[in-house]
């Protein structure tokens, strides 16, 4: 094993560029697509006759398993380098996509979509794309960064819904799969800018702006792991990232239902999940620009504050149109621009050398939640006949989640800004 070389005090703005929007461009693609899943709730229930119980089951294990993936994929990277780590992510997608096509008993769709093709959405995301980043990177422009690359993500999913909601429209859902799949692997020759290159390390180089924080380039994965999870701070960022992956999942994965319990056609809810992916392209560059400046445990914490307020007043709100459309745009603003601050918070922490694996396991939390989120979500509608419960759910956890990040410690910061 050869550890990454350390990143310089500053790069010049075209390699910055370079690396931040190859990482960029992978998430686009990678979390565009598995964000356009819950489009196939309805044509897979027509075509299999599963149930949307048996198939939100499915996708809910994919929730789990993306999160699962993510410190384990986080670990090799910090061992082996992201390259591989992001190709066999990349081809593993696409061959899940592809084998839902074929698989259509409910075991099979839980395994093609639950497993193989949530595995490899995993493999290519943020966890392994911030951390390769960050040891590319000086710490003066991590936070920057991290931002342009979650709106990566975000603007896959602004491109990727209304292409998705189409694809099913014109080719069916089966050929809608085989598209992505070839999509999907579109990603494949952007992974050259985030390959490790080898460089001798000075005693120079080794002392600069990272050097001070407790998980040093010379401690251990294991000993970095158990630091961290001794860590309360560590845990209480768990904590409310649980919630923020309740909350996206269950409206990733039923919002299309939502639109059609409303009595409104299928393309409100693609073009909602547009301008929530869209929106968040805004949002995450100001998450980006506000880590740092500002504490990122009160960036949480408005930002989960501001969702249980939409939420409430979406209930309230007529069921129109315009009403999911600007509820799409608000909650668009903080949809996945808590991983800026919440990767941020780990850095400052932890320091950059082994990133990919502990925001990875934070993202296993947020995935546990999602869990909960897309299945629950099913077993809601079967029963009472609509989603009521779930939103109130989402406020409760929304609201404990925004008062959960403020005791999370972060003196570290203020030394590092007066440094």
């Amino acid at each position: 094993m050869s550890a990454p070389s350390p990143a310089p005090d500053s790069l010049p703005r075209r390699t910055w560029w370079h690396i931040t929007l190859a990482a960029a461009a992978i998430l686009m693609v990678t979390m565009g697509v598995r964000q356009s899943m819950g489009l196939f709730v309805a044509p897979l229930d027509t075509a299999t006759g599963l149930g949307i119980v048996s198939i939100s089951f499915a996708l809910a294990v994919g929730q789990f398993v993306w999160g699962a993936v993510q410190p384990v994929a986080g670990a090799v990277a910090d061992r082996w380098g992201p390259a591989p780590v992001l190709a066999g992510g990349v081809l593993l997608m696409a061959l899940g996509l592809v084998m839902t096509t074929a698989l259509q008993s409910s075991w099979g769709l839980t395994f093609a979509l639950g497993v193989l093709m949530a595995a490899g959405s995993g493999a290519g995301s943020f966890s392994v794309l911030i951390g390769a980043a960050a040891q590319k990177l000086p710490a003066s422009q991590r936070g920057m960064a991290s931002g342009v690359i979650n709106a990566g993500g975000s603007f896959g999913q602004f491109v990727f819904a209304p292409l998705t909601q189409g694809l099913i429209a014109l080719v069916g859902w089966t050929g809608a799969l085989w598209g992505l799949a070839v999509a999907t692997l579109a990603a494949l020759p952007l992974i050259g800018p985030l390959r490790n290159r080898k460089a001798p390390q000075t005693a120079s180089a080794a002392a600069g702006a990272d050097a001070a924080r407790p998980a040093a380039p010379q401690m251990g994965l294991r000993a970095a792991v158990r630091q961290a999870l001794g860590d309360r701070s560590y845990w209480l960022l768990h904590a409310g990232f649980f919630t923020c992956g309740f909350h996206i999942a269950f409206l990733v994965t039923h919002l299309p239902g939502e639109v059609h319990l409303c009595g409104l056609p299928p393309q409100v809810a693609s073009w909602s999940l547009a301008i929530i992916g869209l929106a968040n392209v805004v949002g995450s560059l100001l998450a980006g620009w506000a880590v740092q400046r500002v504490r990122s445990k009160f960036v949480l914490f408005w930002m989960y504050a501001s969702r249980a307020g939409l939420i409430l007043v979406y209930l309230a709100a007529p069921k129109t149109e315009l009403s999911f459309y600007l509820f799409a745009a608000g909650l668009g603003l903080t949809w996945l621009a808590t991983v800026p601050p919440t990767a941020g918070i780990v850095a400052k922490l932890f320091g950059p050398r082994y990133l990919a694996t502990l925001f990875g396991l934070t993202l296993l939390s947020h995935q546990i939640g999602g869990f909960l989120g897309a299945w629950l979500g099913g077993l809601a509608l079967e029963r009472m006949g609509d989603y009521h419960l779930m939103w109130w759910a989402d406020i409760a956890l929304a609201s404990a989640a925004a008062l959960i990040n403020l005791p999370i410690r972060e003196e570290k910061v203020v030394r590092l800004q007066a440094a």
